[in-house]
């Protein structure tokens, strides 16, 4: 059992339920210099939980992120994911090692299949287990898969060593309550959800955010990351790349939603009430 604030993967490590997100990362050189100070200012707030990926930036992001964990290596919980091109045997043990070599680091906490592509499950498995094994990755996962794909991992030899599940999940999209973070709890997965914050803006200047805001006195993006945290065992990652945005995130660590703050939100966006295809962006 985990309060409110923590995430236990299967093997019983346990990580904050508030992390760094860096999608958009790394992409402007002009940039990376405030990126490096909001992810360690983030780490100042324990947040240490850490995502990048090889594609962010086409390896930007991981440099930010190497940048920004040196000499604090041992405070985080880093997570990185090979992209589906890679993911055959040999090429997810060779995408690793080069996301390493950007990390400035020996070893990943977390490494996530970002999608699924044309090499075989059973290839991307083999290749993820061979990491593990020779100590270059604490645990493996995968990104953006629906019950049918989780099901489909779990009949392939090793494939139920997944710590995780990285999905799309926020006030706008709530399909995954629905059968996907049912069968993940049941298996024990860790669901992962970006962007949390929703996508263009339009989420964070939605009026019922707007008024459970106002009736808390804290912002909107504090309403829409603490619905995230609402549910045990979430591990939800907003990206911040300014130090403002920062301080703003993991103020919402101390927001609890009440049942008055839950009723306006469910209204505004209701529950789902069947099965919906996993959105991803």
């Amino acid at each position: 059992m985990t309060d409110r604030g923590t995430v236990r993967f299967g093997d019983g490590t346990q990580v904050p339920s508030l992390g760094q997100g860096t999608w958009m990362m790394g992409e402007r050189s002009s940039e990376r210099d405030k990126e490096v100070e909001a992810l360690r200012a983030g780490l100042d707030h324990g947040l240490r939980v850490i995502d990048t990926a090889e594609i962010y930036g086409d390896g930007g992001s991981e440099e930010v992120v190497g940048r920004a964990i040196s000499g604090r290596r041992d405070e985080v919980f880093l997570v990185s994911k090979v992209a589906p091109s890679h993911a055959s045997r040999t090429g997810t043990r060779e995408a690793c090692e080069a996301s390493l070599r950007r990390l400035a680091t020996d070893h990943l906490d977390l490494y996530l299949l970002h999608w699924r592509g044309r090499h075989p499950l059973a290839e991307t498995v083999a290749g993820l287990t061979d990491l593990v094994e020779a100590g270059r990755i604490r645990r493996w996962g995968v990104s953006n898969f629906d019950v049918a794909d989780m099901e489909e991992l779990w009949r392939v030899p090793g494939g139920d060593a997944c710590a995780a599940n990285q999905i799309l999940y926020n006030l706008e999209s709530r399909g995954p309550e629905f059968d996907l973070l049912p069968w993940l709890d049941q298996h024990g997965v860790v669901p992962m959800a970006y962007s949390p914050l929703g996508q263009g803006g339009d989420l964070l200047s939605h009026a019922a955010l707007g008024e459970v805001a106002a009736r808390r006195g804290v912002t909107p993006a504090q309403v829409a990351l603490a619905f995230t945290l609402v549910r045990p065992n979430v591990l939800s990652i907003p990206k911040a790349s300014t130090r403002r945005h920062v301080d703003e995130n993991a103020a919402a660590q101390g927001l609890v939603l009440g049942s008055e703050d839950r009723a306006v939100l469910d209204r505004a966006f209701p529950a789902p009430t069947r099965k919906q295809p996993l959105e991803m962006i």
